[in-house]
């Protein structure tokens, strides 16, 4: 999966030249030079040599940046948690939604059934989802829960297989990270911690939800709480 952030797709471009800052002992940046990089044998990159990099040469290239680069200011949805260079955070409220299934223990079954507050984070490093045990906005000292999904891994990682997720982080692109997930079939638990508390195990929790079992509201009591707040994901504590 690539991503990129403002209008840049890392996939649809190829290395051409690299820019070296010298810094002297006190951490000053003293001055810069740009390389060519050329691909070897086996496809991997190296910098050749470099000269050092003008005034107008500078201008240039901050300037050919400035198209793809990413908006100085948007406007952040009122779900938006925290948003920096690299990921956004959001909440999504407890809801009633479609979710798609596909595996030989369900079949393939799709209804509207009852979600948990949820809290996804998409970043340069993946997309991940989590749960809430409350209704309300999350902050810095909320608890983190396991998500009751399959399609997921251990610390809230999602497999994205071949869901269609946006290839852009940015908060205008929120709807269809959601939809990515939602929209795509759920088809096997993966291997790791258990994701929900429930008599005969997370088949039967499902099967149960999609043949209306829990009616409007989320069994809450289900969910199984993690050793993070939502602190600890922002502050990139879940590096696993």
């Amino acid at each position: 999966m690539s991503m990129q952030i403002g209008g840049f797709a890392p996939d649809s471009a190829s290395i051409r030249s690299a820019i070296l800052l010298y810094e002297d002992r006190y951490g000053k940046e003293i001055f810069a030079t740009v390389h060519p990089v050329e691909i070897g044998k086996r496809g991997r990159p190296a910098i050749g040599a470099g000269r050092p990099v003008s005034r107008q040469g500078l201008v240039e290239c901050f300037s050919a940046l400035a198209n793809s680069a990413a908006p100085r200011a948007s406007f952040l949805p009122a779900t938006v948690l925290a948003i920096d260079p690299y990921a956004i955070t959001w909440w999504m409220p407890p809801t009633m939604r479609r979710v798609f299934f596909d595996c030989e223990e369900l079949g393939a079954v799709s209804a509207v059934v009852p979600h948990p507050g949820l809290v996804f984070q998409a970043a340069m490093n993946g997309f991940r989802v989590f749960s809430l045990l409350g209704a309300d906005r999350p902050t810095a000292d909320t608890p983190l829960y396991e998500p009751p999904y399959f399609n997921t891994w251990d610390n809230g990682k999602i497999c994205i297989g071949t869901a269609k997720v946006p290839v852009a982080i940015t908060p205008a692109d929120i709807p269809g990270w959601e939809d990515g997930f939602f929209n795509s079939a759920f088809t096997h638990p993966n291997y790791g911690k258990t994701r929900v508390a429930y008599q005969n195990g997370v088949y039967a929790f499902w099967r149960d939800a999609l043949a209306g079992a829990f009616g409007e509201s989320f069994p809450r009591e289900t969910l199984l709480p993690m050793n993070y707040t939502l602190a600890a994901l922002i502050g990139g504590q879940l590096t696993s």
